[in-house]
């Protein structure tokens, strides 16, 4: 008898380390929803856009869509850096209590354009993609390993917690919607611009 309970124990502990910790499909549906609408929102507004409506500043310190754009693309892969860095760092479900937000609260926080937020400089836009099509294609291309990511991994991300963010403790997969909810923020910062009174029409 003792034979065979021991390895009944020993199959109900892997079947709960390796299914209790994986993201569930609504997690990833969520998240990778984001992701993709995120991203065809911003190609949908650049879509079409001349070089001068591109390069159009409303006022002399703000950003035109091109560089919020190379923004875009510059964040996307530091984002990416960031959830491996929080992957890395292992559980620590003693951070769990520190959560402040909810998922859909974290992505309304960051949408939110009242709130400014003034940009690091190494991810202020310098042109270091070399022209406007290489940054979108930079972004895109990220942005598809992100989506593939989220879809595939095994990573525990709901136990994994990051506090590099300026909005306090979150945990991996939050980390992932934070990473949606900047790009959608910027993209209404593209919107912004094309609805001043002095942007450049179409051809």
């Amino acid at each position: 008898m003792k034979k065979l309970i021991l390895p009944m124990i020993a199959l109900l502990l892997f079947s709960f380390s390796t299914d209790t910790f994986k993201l569930t499909d609504d997690e990833r549906k969520m998240a990778t929803k984001h992701l993709m609408e995120t991203r065809d929102h911003m190609a949908k507004v650049l879509e079409g856009l001349t070089e001068e409506q591109l390069n159009f500043k409303p006022e002399e310190e703000a950003w035109s869509i091109a560089e919020c754009a190379e923004h875009l693309a510059i964040s996307e892969n530091a984002f990416g850096g960031l959830i491996q860095k929080t992957v890395a760092a292992g559980p620590n479900p003693a951070l769990k209590d520190s959560l402040k937000f909810k998922d859909d609260q974290l992505m309304g926080i960051i949408v939110d354009r009242s709130n400014k937020v003034k940009t690091g400089e190494p991810f202020e836009p310098s042109g270091k993609f070399g022209s406007h099509e290489a940054t979108v294609k930079a972004f895109m291309d990220k942005r598809d390993e992100h989506i593939k990511y989220v879809n595939t991994t095994q990573d525990d991300l709901r136990n994994r917690y990051c506090s590099d963010l300026p909005f306090g403790t979150v945990d991996g997969l939050q980390v992932v919607i934070f990473m949606a909810g900047h790009t959608e923020r910027h993209v209404k910062q593209m919107e912004e611009v094309m609805a001043n009174k002095l942007f450049p029409k179409g051809k």
